[in-house]
Formats: C-alpha cells, sequence, structure tokens
C-alpha cells in the first residue's frame, strides 16, 4: 500500500481523500495557493507546500510546481482529485517519469478519452452506441453551419476538450449559429487551449445517465451501476442519484455492459466514469441510449454511488495504485437503497446565479438519518473568487427515492449560511418539483421551470416573528423603542427593505443591532428601521456594477448608444464562467467605462444608462 500521498488539488475533494487516507493510515501532502492558506484541507493534512499565488494557472494547473512539492515534502503518490489538472495525460505522465506513483488512469487512457471526436469514433468501433453528429477535422466555420444543417436543428456544439459544461452551447435555429460558434471557441479556448469543436444532434427530451466503472492493473473492470444526472442546469449539473428512475433490469444489464466494453477498449485502470445521452420520450430503452464521453477520473458526484454499494472509492483507487486487484468482483456488487447529492454553491439564485464571495461568518448544515456532508470550508473561512464556489456536497441515502428526497430535503432545509448567498432554497424547491418527485426528469427542466424555482424566496410570517421578537429582547441599541401592551406592529429592514412584522411578546424592549431569520436553508438580516434607508434594487438608477472581479471580454455598446430594456451591453468573465449584463430600462449610454480585455473590481461602475428625454 502507498504510504505517502500528496493530493494536487483543493476544497471538498482534497478533503475527502485526506479522510480516507487517513483511515488506511497514509501521511497526506496537501498544496495550497496565497487564497488557500487557511484552507481546510491545510489544515487536514499532515503536510502542506506552498505552491503560488491565488489565481489557478499560477498554483494549482502548474504540474512542475506540484511535482515538486510532492518531492519536497517526500511524498510517494499524486492523487489529482478532480478539475485542474486531473485528466491531463502530460501531467499524469511527468508524475510517472518522477518516479511517483500516479492515482489514475493510464496516460494513454486519458488520451484517447481528451477528445470527444476521438473517443466518439473509438466507442463506435467497439460496438458502444454513439449519437449522430459531425466529429471531423474541417473547422472552416461555414462548412461546420452547414453540417449543423444536414443534421437537423436543434443542435449543440461542443468543445471537443471541454468538460463540465464549459464550451458548449445549444442552438436552436440556423441564424443563431455563427454568433454561437464564435462564443463556444472562445470559451474552449479560455478553459481548454483548444476550441475545435464537434456537431450533436441535440435530443429534445434528454436524460444524462452514467456508469461508475472500474479497472486494475490485472485486467479486471467492473461496474459500480448508474447514476442519474438529469437535473442541470446550463449544461452543470445540481442533483445527483443513484440509481437511475425507471431503470429497468434489462436496460441497466444492457448499459452497463457497453460501459464495461468502453472501458476495456481502452485498457483502463482506475476510476472512470462513461456518461450517456438517453431520449426519455418513450421511458428508458437500451435502443435510445447513446454514448457522450468518458471522464477519466473521480466524478464529483461519486458519493451517491459509494452510498447505495457501501463501497470507499478513494479507498478503492489508492489500492489500484498501489497494484492490488479490485476488492470486489462484478457478482459481489448490488444496490441498496436510494442516494440523492445536491451541490451546495455560494450562490444567488435570484441574480442569475452570481457567484457570492466573502466570509462564511454563519455556516450550518442541517442533519438527517443517512445524511453525509463533504465540504471543504468551515465557519469563518473565505469564498474566494478565484475558485469554483462550492461549499459543500450534500448527500442522503434511504432505502427508497422518496425516502433519500425527504431526507435531502430536511438536509437542505436545516442548512443557513451568512452574509454569503447560496443556492440551498432553489434546490429545496427543485427537490419539492413534481416532475422531479415523480422522476420524470429531463435535462430542460429547469430552463423550463426554473424562474420559479430560482425567485428570491421570503420568510414565512411566523419565522419574522420570532426573529424579530429575538431582536427586540436583546441587548438594546439607543433611539430605537417598541411600546405597545400585547401585540405590537414593529418596523425593520429585511435585508435592506422595509417590512412590518406582528411581535408575539410585548415588545417594550429596545432593538439590538441585527438579528438573522434562517428558514428553508435561506438567511436573511433583520435590522432596526432607518427612515433615511434607500434601497434601489441593482441597477434601478441606470449604475450598472461589476457584480464580481473580473475580465471584460466584449462590449456591445458606444457612450450615445440608444438601447432597450434587457439589450446585452457587455460581458464579464468571471468564477470560469461568462456573464452577460444587460440595460436595466430602455435608454442611453450616458457613461462606458469598459473596455474589452480590461481587469475590473467588484462593484466598479461599467455603464450608466439615463432615461431617453421625451
Amino acid at each position: 500500500m502507498i504510504q505517502s500521498l500528496l493530493i494536487a488539488n483543493r476544497g471538498e475533494i482534497a478533503c475527502r481523500v485526506i479522510r480516507t487516507a487517513r483511515r488506511l493510515g497514509i501521511r497526506t501532502v496537501a498544496v495550497y495557493s496565497d487564497a488557500d492558506a487557511r484552507a481546510l484541507h491545510v489544515r487536514l493534512a499532515d503536510a502542506a507546500v506552498h505552491i503560488g499565488g491565488s489565481p489557478a494557472r499560477e498554483s494549482y494547473l502548474v504540474g512542475e510546481k506540484i511535482i515538486a512539492a510532492a518531492r519536497q515534502a517526500g511524498a510517494e503518490a499524486i492523487h489529482p482529485g478532480y478539475g485542474f489538472l486531473s485528466e491531463n495525460a502530460e501531467f499524469a505522465q511527468a508524475v510517472i517519469d518522477a518516479g511517483l506513483v500516479w492515482v489514475g488512469p493510464k496516460p494513454a487512457s486519458i488520451t484517447a478519452m481528451g477528445l470527444k471526436d476521438a473517443a466518439k469514433k473509438l466507442m463506435a468501433e467497439a460496438g458502444v452506441p454513439v449519437t449522430p453528429g459531425y466529429m471531423g477535422e474541417n473547422q472552416d466555420p461555414a462548412f461546420l453551419g452547414k453540417e449543423a444543417g444536414k443534421i437537423g436543428y436543434p443542435v449543440l456544439i461542443k468543445a471537443v476538450a471541454g468538460g463540465g459544461g464549459k464550451g458548449m452551447r445549444l442552438v436552436e435555429k440556423a441564424a443563431d449559429f455563427a454568433d454561437a460558434l464564435a462564443s463556444c471557441r472562445r470559451e474552449a479556448a479560455a478553459s481548454f487551449g483548444n476550441d475545435h469543436v464537434l456537431i450533436e444532434k441535440y435530443i429534445q427530451r434528454p436524460r444524462h445517465i452514467e456508469v461508475q466503472v472500474f479497472g486494475d492493473a490485472h485486467g479486471n473492470i467492473v461496474h459500480l451501476f448508474e447514476r442519474d444526472c438529469s437535473l442541470q442546469r446550463r449544461h452543470q449539473k445540481v442533483i445527483e442519484e443513484a440509481p437511475a428512475p425507471g431503470m429497468d433490469e434489462a436496460t441497466r444489464a444492457e448499459l452497463c455492459a457497453a460501459a464495461v466494453r468502453a472501458a476495456k477498449a481502452v485498457d483502463y485502470v482506475g476510476a472512470g466514469t462513461i456518461e450517456f445521452i438517453a431520449d426519455a420520450s418513450e421511458g428508458l430503452r437500451a435502443d435510445r441510449i447513446w454514448f457522450m464521453e468518458m471522464n477519466t477520473r473521480l466524478q464529483v458526484e461519486h458519493p451517491v454511488t459509494e452510498e447505495i454499494t457501501g463501497v470507499d472509492l478513494v479507498e478503492w483507487q489508492l489500492r489500484v495504485a498501489s497494484g492490488e486487484p479490485l476488492p470486489r468482483r462484478q457478482d459481489e456488487l448490488a444496490i441498496d437503497g436510494w442516494a440523492m447529492e445536491a451541490r451546495l454553491y455560494a450562490e444567488d439564485p435570484a441574480k442569475g446565479f452570481l457567484p457570492s464571495i466573502g466570509t462564511l461568518e454563519l455556516l450550518q448544515f442541517g442533519e438527517a438519518p443517512g445524511g453525509r456532508i463533504d465540504t471543504g470550508v468551515f465557519q469563518g473561512a473565505e469564498v474566494s473568487p478565484f475558485y469554483d464556489p462550492m461549499i459543500a456536497k450534500v448527500i442522503a441515502h434511504g432505502a427508497d427515492r422518496d425516502a433519500a428526497i425527504a431526507r435531502l430535503g430536511q438536509m437542505l432545509a436545516g442548512s443557513a449560511v451568512w452574509p454569503v448567498r447560496t443556492n440551498a432554497s432553489f434546490l429545496v424547491k427543485a427537490l419539492a418539483h413534481p416532475d422531479f418527485a415523480a422522476g420524470d426528469v429531463d435535462t430542460g427542466l429547469i430552463g423550463r421551470d426554473g424562474e420559479a424555482m430560482a425567485a428570491a424566496p421570503e420568510p414565512s410570517p411566523a419565522a419574522l416573528s420570532a426573529a424579530a421578537d429575538r431582536l427586540v429582547a436583546a441587548s438594546p441599541s439607543p433611539g430605537f423603542r417598541l411600546n405597545a401592551p400585547a401585540v405590537a406592529r414593529a418596523h425593520f429592514l429585511l435585508d435592506g427593505e422595509p417590512v412590518a412584522i406582528d411581535l408575539a411578546g410585548p415588545g417594550h424592549a429596545q432593538a439590538a443591532a441585527a438579528a438573522l431569520v434562517t428558514e428553508a436553508g435561506q438567511a436573511w438580516q433583520l435590522t432596526p428601521w432607518r427612515k433615511d434607508g434607500s434601497h434601489a434594487g441593482p441597477g434601478g438608477d441606470g449604475a450598472i456594477l461589476a457584480p464580481m472581479p473580473g475580465k471584460v471580454i466584449a462590449v456591445e455598446v458606444i457612450k450615445g448608444d440608444v438601447v432597450t430594456k434587457g439589450q446585452k451591453l457587455l460581458t464579464l468573465e468571471a468564477m470560469k464562467m461568462e456573464h452577460t449584463l444587460t440595460a436595466p430600462f430602455d435608454g442611453v449610454v450616458a457613461e462606458l467605462n469598459a473596455t474589452p480585455g480590461a481587469q475590473v473590481q467588484v462593484e466598479a461602475l461599467l455603464v450608466r444608462i439615463e432615461e431617453s428625454a421625451e
């Protein structure tokens, strides 16, 4: 068995690997950037090595620094986690060439599955069904447009080196193809250093189903059944579950057998995932499920597979990397119950899911039987603008799907985070959606009904009254006194907006400075009323501010332009995503402080719109 392990990652996955390694008696080494000096994974590891600046390109994406850190700390092996360099064949080979153990698949397997077009050709040769599309070398925009027309709209443009929802665009009509292609290529070049794309037929009622596979160096390959990741927002997974609802045993057997064939085609060693797309218009049928791609690493959603199989997949990774055979044969693996995972992010659904950064002054996770929290943060930690804003993976296991939903909902509703905003209430609403509850899910569900899920929630009168009672019963604050004989109605500010609340108590006490209202996974700040408060909404005065630090990548207007409400003004690249800023009302561009390529700080004034004179 490996004796010492460096984890070439950060956040919850680094903490997850450390937890298993510690149980196995393996010494762990963390690496960290400037921004992560106080991070949880650094605290948990036996040793830690600083590898550079806060941007990932200066630290976590620099393979030479990571290998040097392993040598410095005396680590025997490197585990890449997911993201960053986990699917970089050159890094994997460099680790091996340095005389270290690579906890992952062979570099050749990563290369074979790394480009979507080549992978699909390989899968077709191995007898694995693939979706119709164009995967050729001709990248001329006019030619690609013609191919899209042949395939038939809608089509999906995908970066051949893409992943995680990056470098992907849905195009519903020919007139939109050129712009979508340019945007996709720009994002692909920035994220992967490769702007080549492929085109696929877009399945109208798609479900995203993937199979966990595992191989060892002795030629053994097994599957650990399927996961359903169909609940997605803009191609990024929101809630994952295992097994897949509506999957019968015959379809499961055929799907999992195809996944094993795919893994064998690349002589696969370690943990991997074969991703399929299913046309669910007539339920799940083996003849309507096609190969999409292979992820040659551990997936974010691997805990749901662990929960239904009783397997620690990280332990399997470490044992296989140590040269051991797989711990179980295929006939020793079975499904036990149902598991679900929700990704709790520091983001504000009511503001277009903009990432929310800052100090986690309050961090509370709900509890339920069969519950599990995988996190890389702690109360008092910082959510920085440099990395993926995940706070935790919230996982629930139950005897059946209904039990898993109920337990996951209980855990999310019991969560409270402040002042950083989260998507907890969005997740609670998603679980309660009638189609999701019935297992009738496709990847377009949030696109159709997500506006209601994302709407800013309001606390119940009972929650407000209880918080107001706590507020007025706390230490006094001069100048604010409530006077009522029994039940009082008092005025407060709820997240800066005026609100009148009926108090249950007599209300003779003076109010403290603030109180938090927590309910259904959401938190609000309640403060005494200040008559001079001004609370215009974002953009209400025509000022368009940068929602976070980022880079201006496109400016669509010039000073003096007449614009209409909702018109695109500029595009900001931040937190690895493109964010479009639009006009809040009809008017004229009175001020423009943004130029392509400029770096801007949070709340910098980018554009100011003035209403047109009558």
